[in-house]
């Protein structure tokens, strides 16, 4: 039995603990609720434990493992050393008093993704933005909040972007809508720094940028920002995110990432092509 474990931090090890219990159970043709009462849990903590939603205890992990059959001290103590893997803080959990929990999720999965694809309508992506850029745009959506609140918040955009510098740094892709680019978020000063940044990061290697000018006028995603994220790992499909106000769905049925992957692949194709980037950005830069 495979049991590779990923170099991302908890929340991508329980998605892969996960799968490898329920492809465990069915191979024994054990329903969800048999396996639930097993551990003293309900049919619908066992969802949540297959999908990686919640974390393991390693009681739990040995006592399934042992009704799965799993009796090979190898393969029990490969996925028990897993379990106790998926149970130890990332690095954004110091970050916990202002980060949702439906939002750490995110942030768990974009550090072990292999490539994000991400549109943004209204603002830069926030793995592009500069801090001054990131401040501002805080600021916005949580006015009543204190500076240091504030700062914090800043600091952890400002971490997740040490991803894209970092040995085996995922691929970026990203689409951006011309109304996010000429939107003065922070005044003029903040917005040309802002393009400059963007001007540079079309030199990285592992980011592509794309325009969405707005001579294309209609198009297939209108409903707003999304980003779908891939991981290396064979047994973790595709999730796509959509963040709400207050929320966030978190979407991995096949049917639902194929319909989010073509808006992607539409987008792509109607943008300005990556090489034209940087000479769109100055121009923008020009007229700011």
């Amino acid at each position: 039995m495979e049991t590779a474990q990923p170099a991302g931090g908890p929340t991508v090890l329980r998605r892969l603990l996960g799968a490898q219990l329920r492809r465990l159970r069915e191979r024994q043709g054990i329903t969800r609720e048999e396996a639930g009462y097993a551990i003293r849990a309900s049919g619908s903590k066992m969802s949540r434990l297959e999908l990686g939603r919640v974390g393991f205890k390693e009681r739990d992990v040995a006592d399934l493992l042992t009704l799965y059959g799993v009796t090979d001290e190898t393969d029990r103590e490969s996925l028990l050393a897993l379990a106790q893997d998926a149970n130890s803080p990332g690095w954004w959990h110091r970050y916990g008093d202002v980060l949702p929990g439906w939002f750490e999720t995110y942030v768990g999965l974009e550090e072990a993704a292999a490539l994000v694809r991400t549109y943004e309508v209204q603002f830069i992506p926030g793995l592009l933005q500069t801090e001054e850029y990131a401040r501002a745009v805080i600021s916005l959506g949580n006015s009543t909040a204190p500076s240091e609140e504030i700062e914090q918040r800043v600091s952890l955009r400002m971490t997740r972007q040490k991803l894209l510098t970092r040995g085996e740094s995922p691929r970026l892709w990203a689409v951006v809508d011309e109304a996010a680019l000429r939107r003065p978020i922070g005044g003029r000063d903040v917005m040309r720094g802002q393009l400059e940044r963007l001007i540079e990061a079309t030199k990285l290697p592992g980011v592509i940028l794309q325009v969405l000018p707005f001579r294309v006028g209609g198009h297939t995603a209108e409903a707003g920002a999304f980003s779908i994220l891939r991981f290396p790992e064979s047994d973790l499909p595709d999730v796509v995110y959509v963040e709400q106000l207050t929320s966030a769905l978190y979407l991995d049925r096949r049917d639902d990432v194929d319909s989010y992957m073509e808006a992607m692949e539409r987008l792509c194709v109607v943008s300005a092509h990556p090489d034209e980037t940087a000479e769109i950005l100055s121009r923008i830069l020009q007229e700011t």
